[in-house]
């Protein structure tokens, strides 16, 4: 049974994200998709509103779990039996900056990484534009769910 893991910050899930989510629910056995908690980070969303707003995004996926992870990737891949790791790409940026993490994680214990390439409408999309725009009140509800564009609204008000 393929199981992988689709990890990141999602502060806030975007439609970029709903997008690689669907593609790899469809290509592995079992997605498990990680919002990262990073301590020393300042989030938008606590832990639980990011969990709240992936599951919403996840329900028509039977096949993906939300959950979150903390401290190294790998161990948590280890810990979930995933043998692979999944990453949307953006940019060229994106993909150098990764390739150096999949070498890294295959290196430390043998885990791939699956790159998907964004769809060409979400390529430009970020969690940190869409928060950016949010808080100086621009419209973002092409880039979220209009369920994460309405906790985003209550969070600018």
């Amino acid at each position: 049974m393929a199981k992988a893991v689709f990890p990141g910050s999602f502060d806030p899930p975007t439609i970029g994200h709903l997008d690689v989510i669907a593609r790899a629910a469809h290509a592995f056995d079992e997605l498990i998709v990680a919002a990262g908690v990073n301590r020393s980070k300042q989030r938008l969303f606590s832990d639980e509103e990011r969990v709240e707003m992936l599951t919403e995004l996840a329900e028509p996926f039977p096949n993906v779990r939300i959950t979150t992870f903390d401290g190294l990737l790998v161990d948590f891949c280890t810990e979930q039996g995933a043998s692979v790791i999944v990453k949307g790409l953006r940019t060229a940026a994106d993909y150098d900056y990764e390739l150096q993490m999949a070498h890294l994680n295959r290196r430390m214990t043998g885990v791939d990484t699956v790159f998907l390439p964004s769809a060409a409408e979400h390529g430009f999309i970020s969690s940190s534009w869409v928060k950016e725009i949010a808080k100086l009140g621009g419209d973002v509800t092409s880039f979220v769910t209009p369920a994460v564009h309405t906790r985003l609204q209550a969070k600018h008000r």
